[in-house]
Protein backbone atom coordinates (compact mmCIF):
# COMPACT_ATOMS: atom_id res chain seq x y z
CA UNK A 1 0.00 0.00 0.00
CA UNK A 2 2.80 2.20 0.50
CA UNK A 3 4.04 1.90 -2.96
CA UNK A 4 0.68 3.70 -4.15
CA UNK A 5 0.51 6.18 -1.65
CA UNK A 6 3.82 7.31 -2.51
CA UNK A 7 2.41 7.41 -6.26
CA UNK A 8 -0.43 9.24 -5.37
CA UNK A 9 1.84 11.51 -3.45
CA UNK A 10 4.05 11.92 -7.07
CA UNK A 11 1.07 12.17 -9.03
CA UNK A 12 -0.07 15.14 -6.92
CA UNK A 13 2.99 16.95 -7.48
CA UNK A 14 3.38 16.52 -11.31
CA UNK A 15 -0.50 17.93 -12.13
CA UNK A 16 0.25 21.04 -9.68
CA UNK A 17 3.24 21.40 -11.92
CA UNK A 18 1.24 21.41 -14.82
CA UNK A 19 -1.57 23.34 -13.59
CA UNK A 20 0.52 26.27 -12.58
CA UNK A 21 2.75 26.05 -15.56
CA UNK A 22 -0.40 26.27 -17.96
CA UNK A 23 -2.35 28.81 -15.25
CA UNK A 24 0.82 31.18 -16.21
CA UNK A 25 -0.25 31.28 -19.86
CA UNK A 26 -3.28 31.82 -18.67
CA UNK A 27 -2.87 34.88 -16.77
CA UNK A 28 -0.60 36.17 -19.55
CA UNK A 29 -3.43 35.57 -22.27
CA UNK A 30 -6.62 36.19 -20.87
CA UNK A 31 -5.84 38.04 -17.23
CA UNK A 32 -3.17 40.28 -19.26
CA UNK A 33 -0.29 39.70 -16.93
CA UNK A 34 2.84 40.02 -17.26
CA UNK A 35 4.88 37.90 -19.78
CA UNK A 36 7.45 37.45 -16.81
CA UNK A 37 4.72 35.09 -15.65
CA UNK A 38 5.45 33.02 -18.72
CA UNK A 39 9.17 32.00 -16.92
CA UNK A 40 8.10 30.41 -14.19
CA UNK A 41 5.76 28.89 -15.77
CA UNK A 42 8.08 27.04 -18.72
CA UNK A 43 10.03 26.23 -15.81
CA UNK A 44 6.84 24.35 -13.94
CA UNK A 45 5.57 22.85 -17.05
CA UNK A 46 9.42 21.60 -17.40
CA UNK A 47 9.45 20.09 -14.32
CA UNK A 48 6.10 18.82 -14.59
CA UNK A 49 7.35 16.74 -18.05
CA UNK A 50 10.57 15.61 -15.75
CA UNK A 51 7.88 14.08 -12.67
CA UNK A 52 6.05 12.06 -15.29
CA UNK A 53 9.44 10.40 -16.13
CA UNK A 54 9.41 9.03 -12.48
CA UNK A 55 6.62 6.80 -11.95
CA UNK A 56 7.22 3.08 -12.17
CA UNK A 57 4.96 1.95 -14.75
CA UNK A 58 5.23 2.39 -18.81
CA UNK A 59 4.29 6.03 -20.31
CA UNK A 60 0.62 4.94 -21.69
CA UNK A 61 -0.29 4.04 -18.38
CA UNK A 62 1.38 6.66 -16.29
CA UNK A 63 -0.74 8.97 -19.00
CA UNK A 64 -3.79 7.10 -18.65
CA UNK A 65 -3.75 7.17 -14.85
CA UNK A 66 -2.59 10.54 -14.07
CA UNK A 67 -5.69 12.04 -15.99
CA UNK A 68 -7.47 11.10 -13.24
CA UNK A 69 -5.49 12.81 -10.83
CA UNK A 70 -5.30 15.75 -12.90
CA UNK A 71 -8.82 16.18 -12.78
CA UNK A 72 -9.40 16.17 -9.14
CA UNK A 73 -6.37 18.30 -8.43
CA UNK A 74 -7.95 20.63 -11.21
CA UNK A 75 -11.54 21.11 -8.82
CA UNK A 76 -9.09 21.56 -5.99
CA UNK A 77 -7.24 24.70 -8.23
CA UNK A 78 -10.73 26.04 -8.80
CA UNK A 79 -11.61 26.03 -5.30
CA UNK A 80 -8.69 27.72 -4.09
CA UNK A 81 -6.99 29.45 -6.55
CA UNK A 82 -9.93 30.04 -8.59
CA UNK A 83 -12.18 30.82 -5.97
CA UNK A 84 -15.33 28.91 -6.98
CA UNK A 85 -16.62 25.43 -4.96
CA UNK A 86 -17.06 22.99 -6.93
CA UNK A 87 -20.39 21.69 -7.13
CA UNK A 88 -21.83 17.99 -6.72
CA UNK A 89 -21.16 17.32 -10.29
CA UNK A 90 -17.48 18.58 -10.55
CA UNK A 91 -17.35 16.15 -7.39
CA UNK A 92 -18.99 12.63 -8.85
CA UNK A 93 -16.68 13.32 -11.92
CA UNK A 94 -14.08 13.61 -10.19
CA UNK A 95 -14.51 10.74 -7.92
CA UNK A 96 -15.13 8.34 -11.01
CA UNK A 97 -12.06 9.70 -12.77
CA UNK A 98 -9.92 8.79 -9.78
CA UNK A 99 -11.53 5.10 -9.41
CA UNK A 100 -10.74 4.98 -13.27
CA UNK A 101 -7.26 6.04 -12.18
CA UNK A 102 -7.14 2.94 -9.61
CA UNK A 103 -8.43 0.83 -11.50
CA UNK A 104 -5.78 1.17 -13.87
CA UNK A 105 -2.56 1.34 -11.29
CA UNK A 106 -3.73 -0.52 -8.06
CA UNK A 107 -3.16 -4.22 -9.88
CA UNK A 108 0.49 -2.58 -10.56
CA UNK A 109 1.64 -1.84 -7.12
CA UNK A 110 -0.52 -4.99 -5.73
CA UNK A 111 1.86 -7.15 -7.89
CA UNK A 112 5.00 -5.24 -6.96
CA UNK A 113 3.99 -5.49 -3.46
CA UNK A 114 3.44 -9.19 -3.20
CA UNK A 115 6.80 -9.96 -4.99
Amino acid sequence: MKPLLSAAALFAVTALAEIFGCYTFYMWLTLKRSPLWLLPGVVSLALFAWLLTLHPTVAGRTYAAYGGVYSAASLTWLRWVDGQTPDRWDILGALVCLIGAAIILLPRYQAAGSG
